[in-house]
């Protein structure tokens, strides 16, 4: 007997949270007010709380060896994502923390105040060689509690100073808030910026991506970051079969509208967990054409929910991606936002000082 959908949580993108597949253990020190496990009051369930923890880590850059990747170090400096985006690659991660991808991801946070500090003692080594450094590649820099904690804005504040270039992926306009100091980069070609637009449409966004900036939003952002300067293009990512592929031109024509440079895009994954949480919000949110996605997307995934091999992984196989490439490339010619990405400077980087004392030299 098939299993009857679960209602969605308001304001929530996972309709679950099921056990971690694989665990870990993390030393923690509890910050934030947890009431998710609070009684029922007057018979009505308690609702569903942001946490926060604090985490120190030793070092505050991450490095990969991805060969479809374009960066080799980034900077994440939250754990988890509370704009609960269900399509997050990410959210397997937490499973490492003996917490669940699904709600846990995206309501039970964790906050790196000493990213900053951590990464002037990195940047101050004698043997550390410049490239980009790029931030919001795993979970977003300005997702709403930077808010308050200004961590990823204390990142960037170390990277003026020693004019580190910088590579930004967001799908919030909370970043304007930092972009006296990214305007700044910007003069001497040290920061680039990707603002993610999945839908234009608020009703798709507000289930698929519940806690992020109105598609509006993002797209002002664009228009403020080039109004001041900083090199910024449209990232239309995901990508979903049925959901939103029928929107590619329109998101095109708006990120011209608002003067992106140049625009790219990014094909669902569903790693791991991923895949039967999308499945549920499929079920919850678009009965009327499941099969029909999932079905797309084992096409695209050569019969599987997700491909994990190198440069398959982010293009697909098959026609349908094929035919997603023309549309995207046809859509950049005639907005002009075909034009390569201006070239970002590492050859301006200066130390910081090091255990308190200039260089001599």
């Amino acid at each position: 007997m098939p299993t009857k959908p679960l209602p969605p949580i308001a304001g929530r993108g996972a309709p679950t949270n099921p056990r971690p597949v694989r665990t870990g253990s993390l030393d923690r020190e509890a910050d934030g007010d947890w009431l998710d496990a609070a009684e029922d009051i007057d018979g009505m369930p308690p609702r569903l709380r942001t946490t926060v923890t604090v985490e120190h880590p030793k070092t505050i850059i991450a490095r990969n060896a991805s060969p479809d990747i374009g960066f080799d170090r980034s900077i994440n400096p939250y754990r988890g994502c509370e704009h609960g985006c269900i399509y997050c690659f990410a959210r397997p991660t937490h499973a490492f923390h003996d917490l669940s991808p699904g709600l846990d991801f995206e309501s039970r946070l964790f906050a790196k105040p000493d990213a900053a500090r951590l990464l002037r003692q990195e940047l101050a080594k004698r043997n550390y060689k410049v490239a980009p450094l790029a931030i919001g590649t795993n979970t977003d820099g300005y997702q709403p509690i930077e808010r308050e904690w200004r961590i990823t804005r204390s990142v960037v504040e170390v990277l003026a100073e020693t004019r580190h270039p910088l590579l930004i992926t967001t799908k919030s306009d909370r970043l304007l808030r930092d972009i006296d100091l990214l305007a700044q980069m910007a003069k001497d070609d040290l920061v680039g910026v990707a603002i993610s637009v999945t839908t234009l449409d608020p009703k798709i966004a507000r289930t698929l991506e519940p806690r992020a900036p109105h598609p509006r939003r993002r797209l002002a952002a664009i228009r403020a970051l080039i109004d001041v300067g900083v090199p910024t293009q449209v990232n239309i990512s995901p990508i979903i079969p049925a959901i939103t592929d029928h929107e590619i031109e329109a998101i095109m024509a708006a990120a011209a509208e608002a003067g992106a440079i140049r625009a790219s895009y990014i094909l669902m994954r569903l790693p791991f967990e991923v895949a039967p949480l999308f499945r549920a919000w499929l079920a919850a949110h678009y009965p009327d054409r499941a099969d029909k996605v999932m079905h797309m997307v084992q096409d695209i995934r050569g019969g599987r929910d997700n491909d994990p091999g190198f440069y398959s992984r982010m293009k697909g196989r098959g026609i349908w991606p094929q035919l997603i490439r023309q549309r995207v490339k046809r859509a950049a010619r005639e907005h002009g936002m075909d034009r390569s990405f201006p070239p970002i400077r590492s050859d301006l980087f200066r130390p910081p000082e090091r255990d308190g004392q200039m260089e001599m030299f």
